[in-house]
């Protein structure tokens, strides 16, 4: 089963069995309802353990959750750091031009003049746009701004991006 990372637990909160998540999603208002279904287990995804959401608040830019049958610190303890996840059958299906990290990351990089730069291995979200950070073969990296100008298109089937290089983005050519 696939699991997608939706939010980390990062303590308990109180002697009722809430858990402090720190969210990692763009839908936390419709990941954390009461009695949506998420699976919890550590980063390596091993294990997953199906739980029910029994209550959700926010608090001071977190949120904080309490699971149905799970009602007391002494049962939610041993979850501290481990992560909240969904099925793929649960995730949203995005609008056209937008894809989920996970299909960025590995897509081959061509230019232009139909030259391969290298893969994409990476996603920054340092403010107003993403940065794809490109692994050229035996160069340094290549930082891509995820703008209209040098994004031309994603074809998912190919697993290429195609680019427009604009001036000073690759100093090294």
């Amino acid at each position: 089963m696939d699991l997608f990372t939706v939010g980390k637990i990062i303590n308990t909160h109180g002697i009722h069995g809430e858990v402090k998540v720190s969210v990692e999603t763009d839908f936390p208002e419709q990941r954390f309802v009461v009695n949506n279904k998420l699976y919890l287990a550590k980063e390596d995804r091993l294990n997953p353990i199906e739980v029910e959401i029994n209550s959700v608040r926010k608090h001071k830019g977190f949120f904080l959750l309490s699971f149905k049958n799970l009602l007391d610190i002494n049962l939610v303890e041993k979850y501290k750091n481990y992560y909240l996840y969904i099925t793929q059958d649960e995730q949203h299906e995005l609008p056209d031009g937008q894809y989920y990290y996970r299909q960025i990351i590995g897509l081959k990089v061509i230019d232009e003049n139909e030259h391969y730069l290298g893969t994409i291995k990476e996603i920054m979200s340092p403010g107003a746009n993403d940065v794809w950070i490109v692994e050229k073969p035996n160069k340094s990296e290549l930082l891509l701004p995820v703008i209209d100008d040098v994004i031309k298109s994603v074809d998912l089937d190919k697993q290429e991006v195609y680019i427009e290089m604009m001036d000073g983005l690759d100093d090294e050519d």
